[in-house]
Order: C-alpha cells, then sequence, then structure tokens
C-alpha cells in the first residue's frame, strides 16, 4: 500500500489536538494494530510538541505554520515534520534522565522508542526544519 497525505497546522499548543486527529485519520486508512497507531500518533504529537515548544521558545503569538507529511511506500513509514522555528542544532537535542521523576522531557525519548530512525535534513526551501521520522510497518 502506497499513501501520501500532508497537513498545515498554525504552530500553536491549540493545533495539537488537530495533529492528533490528523494521525489518527491518515493510521486509520493502514492496516496495523491499534496499539502501533496510537503508539504513532504519540511519536507525532511529541516532536510536533517540541516545534512548539522548543523551537518557538520565546515567541508569545505567530502565524508560523508547520506541516506534517506522513507517507507510506511499501512498508517503510515516513513522517515529516518542517516548521520555520528556531534552527535545530541536533547534537543539543536529549531528553532529561530518566529517574528525574517529573512531567515533561520525555519526548526525544518516546519518538526514539517508537521509531526506528529520526534525522534532521538540511537545506530545505523555504523551512528552517526539517525532521524525518521514519519506521518498517
Amino acid at each position: 500500500m502506497n499513501l501520501s497525505e500532508s497537513k498545515d497546522f498554525l504552530v500553536s499548543t491549540a493545533s495539537l489536538k488537530e495533529v492528533r486527529v490528523f494521525s489518527r485519520d491518515v493510521f486509520e486508512k493502514i492496516n496495523i494494530p491499534q496499539d502501533q497507531k496510537d503508539e504513532l500518533v504519540l511519536a507525532i504529537a511529541e516532536a510536533a510538541q517540541n516545534i512548539v515548544k522548543h523551537g518557538y521558545k520565546g515567541i508569545k503569538e505567530t502565524t508560523d505554520r508547520m506541516e506534517i507529511k506522513i507517507s507510506l511506500k511499501d512498508d517503510e513509514l515516513e513522517i515529516g515534520f518542517f516548521d520555520k522555528g528556531k534552527k535545530v542544532v541536533p547534537e543539543n537535542i536529549q531528553h532529561r534522565k530518566l529517574d528525574d521523576i517529573k512531567p515533561g522531557g520525555l519526548g526525544t525519548f518516546f519518538i526514539k522508542q517508537i521509531m526506528d530512525n529520526a534525522v534532521f535534513k538540511k537545506d530545505q526551501t523555504g523551512w528552517v526544519n526539517h525532521l524525518i521520522l521514519t519506521k518498517k510497518i
């Protein structure tokens, strides 16, 4: 099965519910177990939240939009995130220590547990950041 769907969202915490709804709608078209769909939605929501929280840190309101593209070719799922926030330095991304019990700070940990790969592409026309998550399904 091949599939490719994309949608853009206002960069805002209020958009995160829409991101989850869009992701669920796309995954309903793919024949994979429900728990795997739920994990993929979680990974997408965490990555989108990181764009809002870190890519736009210190910016109260913006009209910027982020794009999310979900593609499936054969058995390779690819999820692309495009934004115009602060440039990401991949080497600086790390989750907090797991024994530090408090809310938040584990998004990248969950993403790495759920997905096979997470890579930032450089030089994407019109975008500052382009994150690609991949998973064999």
